[in-house]
């Protein structure tokens, strides 16, 4: 099983938000975490929350809807948050892994390295790493291949600080020893606190084997302030960007683009530089993102154009070959295939029809100040420039409805709606006004009258 530890208040982000519900790259660090352990596969997860923390609780059940929620009522350590969880340890498991929430870099991959050495023998494996600057950080003594100690800087000795090996906080415990190993962890310490890297030790003393994992700096990285989150953001977004290229996804200047971590793409996709995806898009073969576009739970269909300056919106559905253009915002809206609005339009709760035209500046009404309502604009439909849409409303196949109308009835298939005031010409009125406003400047006395 898994038991993932959320109950960090977070003080240091300067923050109402709990630090496990931040996000990084469109998904709460807890939602990565849990990812990894899914993807881990056959684990049990146990998430140990803090008091009040109602919203954590929720997005746990939301991302693993069979997690169990465990509460750490006071904040007395690492082991005493693990033991929070001691129902559902007690039930009794091949392996206990411990994960921080606030680590969404980890994969699965390095905890099925952790559950695998416990396979292998050990009773306790622990996770590490090598920084660049290692000053701060507990060392892990190694020695023949097994994990010897875990030693505080502050407790170090010259030639154990010397060690790059240090701990990443993670760990992995054989289910049969688990629960007696953290059982025994007490707090004699200056903090009367319950440490989780004590297990090492009374492992050891049990006579039972313990190891260390050696991985990568970012799988460890754990975030405390704003500025870590920043960074573990841009790390997350290198190895998003990374992935993307390496499917075949053309990134203009990748540095510049920023990535969700449910993004899907197809093949031969472009994506100009100064774009973001928000969580939920998918962009489907041959499709074309141009710059400055920021997309958000949207779908983009083969061979689609998209921006310059565009702006996709939830629900927003493009069919084969659409154009979306400049300054263009749609939102719950299915655009069908080959059908284009492109420029400085709105298009929202509405469908528009395959291979409709939608002009500059038309734009749909959909809310009337309390609830929003749909439009339907059948297919082949031209819509002009300037016109308004006030929904509910239906423009049939085929119709025409004129440049800056404003659309308060359906309109029949094939019709022509024109709903303008009809245009009045006066002659030479413009050089009467230029007479009249001349003459009052030559006589301030008429000025005044």
């Amino acid at each position: 099983m898994a038991v993932v530890l959320a109950a960090g208040e977070g003080t240091r982000m300067r923050a109402a938000r709990p630090k496990v519900l931040h996000e990084v790259a469109g998904r709460s660090l807890l939602a990565h975490v849990l990812a990894a352990v899914r993807a881990a596969g056959g684990l049990s997860v146990a998430v140990v929350i803090g008091p009040a923390a109602g919203a954590v609780a929720s997005e746990a059940a939301r991302v693993a809807a069979a997690a169990e929620i465990f509460v750490q009522v006071e904040r007395l350590g690492t082991a005493h948050a693990v033991l929070a969880a001691r129902e559902a340890i007690a039930r009794g498991f091949d392996d206990l892994l411990v994960i921080f929430g606030d680590t969404p870099l980890v994969s699965a991959q390095t905890l099925l390295r952790l559950r695998q050495a416990v396979a292998a023998g050990a009773a306790v494996a622990v996770l590490g790493f090598r920084p660049r600057y290692p000053g701060g950080y507990g060392r892990l003594v190694v020695a023949d291949g097994e994990l010897l100690a875990i030693r505080e800087e502050i407790d170090a000795s010259a030639a154990e600080r010397a060690i790059g090996l240090c701990n990443g906080g993670l760990m992995a415990f054989a289910g049969s020893s688990a629960l007696a190993i953290l059982e025994r962890i007490g707090n004699h310490n200056r903090k009367r606190e319950f440490y989780l890297t004590d297990a090492v030790a009374i492992a050891r003393a049990m006579q039972l084997r313990t190891v260390a994992i050696e991985t990568e700096e970012d799988e460890v990285r754990g975030i405390n302030t704003q500025a870590q989150l920043a960074q573990t953001e841009a790390a997350m977004q290198q190895r998003l960007r990374a992935a993307a290229l390496e499917a075949g996804v053309t990134l203009v200047a990748p540095e510049t683009v920023f990535l969700s971590s449910d993004t899907k793409f197809g093949r031969d996709v472009v994506v100009e530089p100064f774009v973001v995806f928000g969580p939920g898009v998918t962009v489907e073969d041959n499709a074309l993102i141009r710059s400055f576009t920021h997309l958000d739970r949207a779908h983009i269909g083969k061979g689609a154009l998209v921006g310059p300056y565009a702006r996709l919106r939830p629900g927003a559905h493009l069919g084969q070959d659409v154009h979306i253009g400049n300054f263009v915002e749609v939102k719950e809206a299915t655009i069908e295939a080959g059908a284009k609005a492109n420029h400085l339009a709105y298009i929202g709760d509405a469908r528009l029809g395959a291979g409709s035209n939608f002009g500059a500046g038309a734009i749909i009404c959909n809310y009337d100040g309390a609830a929003k309502h749909r439009t339907d604009i059948g297919k082949g439909t031209f819509i002009g420039s300037n016109a308004a849409l006030v929904a509910p409303v239906k423009v049939g196949d085929g119709a025409y409805v004129a440049t800056g109308s404003v659309i308060t009835h359906d309109v029949p298939p094939d019709a022509l709606a024109i709903a303008r005031s009809r245009q009045i010409v006066k002659e030479e009125w413009a050089a009467r006004w230029r007479d009249l406003k001349a003459a009052k400047k030559k006589d301030p006395a008429a000025e005044q009258d």
